[in-house]
């Protein structure tokens, strides 16, 4: 008997690993929009809990938002988006509250997005090797979630900032606190932040893949 669950399970790891490790190598060179557009939405999209057009209008505010914040911040700063079901998380460094708060109604003003997480500091761009080390966490936090077996990796998403992880997704009460839990045992992660929309179990029961039986 073969449940499509568990063959998922036994794919999942490599498939997951090979995108994240190509993301990984992207995000160090500002490429990783064009690595998740592509890999993920030939494969992990599939089981990714938005709906297709929620999938395809955060890239699209990621592409927007980025634009907007480097006409705002610039060189005077260091910026990142990250939209989950139209929430935008804004990280990253910015010179002082002024243009904090820049960034943030540029944001806002972008179509689609229903909120913006602001988590900018007043500080400095962080170095080459803070953001390198910031991608190897996201990387290994993924893969801890990918062997967790009674959660689905595909349902969070990993930014990780002078070492503090934000986790998003759309999430039960009960895989946000595994997921934050497993974030926390990382090495190198100094804090973890839940940037969750909330689902209920209910709905989470309406996400599970349909069992199918055949003979072996």
């Amino acid at each position: 008997m073969t449940n499509s669950g568990d063959i998922w399970k036994k794919v999942q790891r490599p498939l997951a690993m090979s995108v994240l490790c190509g993301a990984m190598l992207a995000s160090l060179s500002g490429c990783v929009a064009l690595v998740a557009g592509g890999a993920i939405s030939g494969t992990l999209a599939a089981t990714d809990r938005r709906t297709l057009g929620a999938q395809t209008e955060d890239r699209a505010i990621e592409v927007k938002g980025s634009i907007k914040l480097n006409n705002v911040v610039g060189d005077a700063g260091h910026t990142n988006i990250n939209s989950f079901n139209r929430r935008a998380l804004l990280t990253g460094e910015v010179r002082d509250e002024a243009m904090k708060a820049a960034a943030e109604r540029e944001l806002r003003g972008i179509e689609g997005v229903v909120a913006v997480i602001n988590e900018l500091e007043i500080a400095g761009p962080s170095s080459y090797t803070s953001r390198s080390n910031d991608a190897l966490i996201t990387t290994k936090v993924k893969a801890s979630l990918i062997d967790m077996k009674d959660i689905s990796a595909n349902s969070y998403q990993v930014v990780t900032e002078r070492g503090v992880v934000f986790l998003m997704g759309r999430v039960t009460q009960r895989e946000g606190q595994i997921g934050a839990d497993v974030a926390r045992g990382v090495s190198g992660v100094n804090k973890v932040v839940k940037v969750f929309e909330y689902i209920t179990e209910e709905e989470w029961k309406s996400f599970q893949p349909s069992k199918s039986v055949s003979n072996s």
